[in-house]
């Protein structure tokens, strides 16, 4: 006994040691937004290199062959000047947190958001908050990017409130939001998005061929519960144990709600806030049912990436936090005008402003990646590789599943690498008699699983700010470093689930198989 207590003590010194290696390295990396700039200066480099070279490969989306595009010559820098402007207020990202966290930051700084967690934690046993957290952050995928700015500051506070280490609860929510991005037990915007490029690709095979926009949904929903178990291990026996030892909190960190008694007045703003909220949400539904509504796409769906509700599900999450915190804060007195409620909002403005810069040259860097082609010319080179190992369907997958975990490093957004990657994978996979379908759920692996470890993901640096509340010191190695255990067992685990899921013949989802042609 004495001495397997003692390996598995060695054990666990080498894996501190190898993830305080981790952090001590990422964090001699430069600010992140200074590390975008030194990016953005060696892709203009590389694309001034690479230009006048000639590649073979042929890029899907063109059926030329790739070219990258020179960034440094004068009418590339021209552009990029007269278009700066344009490249950060359109960065996607930087709308999607500044309008949540403006209806978010009503609600907190009400206090609507700290009486719910008081309710809360006096119903949910202390053990079973970390499922909790991760559960909530599964589910904020049909929230599309909401999560980011939601469920992962909520974790923190949640874990603080209690006692326990607060990134701890950052990195069981954000491993929830963005490492099981495809895993979900109700449907999301990303299962037609997806679909929305598997099926044209398949059609390069087999013009007839149809994917079901929940060609995955079974196996998705059922990852739910393999995401779900593995973090909650994993935050409660590696990573939390860890971060008390080696990460204590600030001594002036932003204090934890008291948990103790409530508050009448709290109590009934918080039941008279949360009948308004269900209120908005029982007239969205009401809006939503007739087959005419002007929340429907043109044929008449709900749940396609065109239909407006969709695209709406920002803003709406916006009013929905808004509506309430105002109404809490003006019942227990926290708001007497209109200038508290825009106080609030500007406070909340006020904490994102690091960010902001961050996301200036995030959004020039992104916008040049793409604009030199250097990422496709990466995904093209890996894909050619792979196609021409010519190897048994589950080795198959499984590269595909890694090489998309690669992938994910350089390019963030899982529409545009799957819009690059799936003219390539899906017919390849077809002539081997893999299905579309399989294809797709192969790729949603991968792409999930190394979202939290790359710094180049547009929501990462909004997470080391997250970090940075409760330990000043968190940079982008300390984030990696927690996030690093999650990532490799999410993709290896995953990845062998997939497989042992597709050997058992259970259902991919609606109208799915896993072979190509459907028998």
């Amino acid at each position: 006994m004495a001495t397997n207590s003692s390996d598995a003590s060695s054990k666990s010194g080498f894996i501190n040691r190898a993830l305080s290696g981790i952090e001590t390295v990422g964090n001699k990396l430069p600010d992140p937004a200074m590390l975008f700039l030194i990016s953005l200066f060696v892709v203009w480099i590389l694309s001034a290199l690479l230009s006048p070279v000639s590649f073979t490969d042929i890029d899907p989306r063109s059926g030329d062959p790739i070219q990258i595009n020179n960034l440094l010559t004068g009418a590339a820098l021209a552009s990029f000047l007269s278009n700066m402007v344009t490249i950060f207020t359109g960065f996607a990202p930087l709308g999607v947190v500044l309008v949540a966290m403006l209806g978010v930051g009503v609600a907190d700084e009400a206090g609507f958001f700290n009486t719910s967690i008081k309710l809360m934690l006096s119903r949910t046993p202390k053990m079973l908050l970390t499922p909790m957290v991760v559960l909530v952050g599964l589910l904020s995928h049909s929230a599309i990017d909401a999560g980011y700015v939601l469920v992962i500051p909520l974790g923190g506070i949640i874990f603080h409130a209690v006692g326990r280490h607060p990134l701890a609860g950052i990195a069981a929510a954000f491993a929830g939001v963005s490492g099981g991005f495809s895993a979900n037990p109700v449907p999301s915007a990303l299962d037609p998005l997806l679909q929305g490029f598997t099926q044209p690709a398949a059609q390069i095979i087999d013009p007839a061929v149809l994917v079901n926009p929940l060609g995955n949904y079974f196996f998705t929903a059922v990852s739910s519960i393999l995401i779900i178990s593995l973090a909650w291990f994993l935050t409660d026996r590696i990573i939390e144990p860890r971060l008390n030892s080696q990460s204590p909190v600030d001594g002036d960190a932003e204090a934890s709600p008291d948990m103790g008694h409530i508050d009448p007045k709290e109590r009934k703003a918080f039941w008279i806030a949360t009948a308004v909220m269900l209120l908005g949400l029982v007239l969205l539904v009401f809006v939503l049912v007739p087959a005419d509504s002007p929340m429907r796409d043109a044929n008449g769906s709900l749940n396609s990436f065109q239909a407006p509700i969709m695209q709406s599900i920002v803003p709406l999450i916006f009013l929905l936090f808004l509506i309430p915190g105002v109404v809490f804060g003006y019942v227990v007195g926290k708001f007497r005008s209109s200038k508290d409620m825009v106080g609030a909002m500007t406070k909340a403005m006020n904490g994102m402003s690091y960010y902001i810069v961050m996301a200036f040259f995030c959004a020039l860097f992104v916008n040049a990646f793409g604009q030199s082609n250097i990422g496709a010319l990466m995904a093209l080179k890996g894909a050619a590789i792979l196609k021409a190992l010519a190897l048994p369907g589950p080795v198959t997958i499984f590269g595909i599943i890694f090489l998309t975990a690669f992938v994910n490093l350089f390019v963030g957004s899982a529409s545009a690498k799957w819009a690059l990657l799936a003219p390539i994978f899906v017919p390849m996979l077809m002539q081997v008699g893999i299905s579309p379908e399989l294809t797709q759920a192969a790729y949603r692996v991968g792409d999930s699983s190394s979202n939290i470890v790359t710094p180049l993901m547009p929501y990462f640096p909004l997470v080391v700010v997250f970090c940075q509340r409760y330990v000043k010191k968190t940079g982008i190695g300390t984030l990696t470093s927690i996030m690093l255990p999650y990532s490799i067992t999410f993709l290896i685990v995953w990845t062998l689930f997939l497989i042992l899921y597709w050997t058992t013949g259970i259902p991919l989802g609606l109208g799915a198989s896993y072979v190509y042609p459907a028998p």
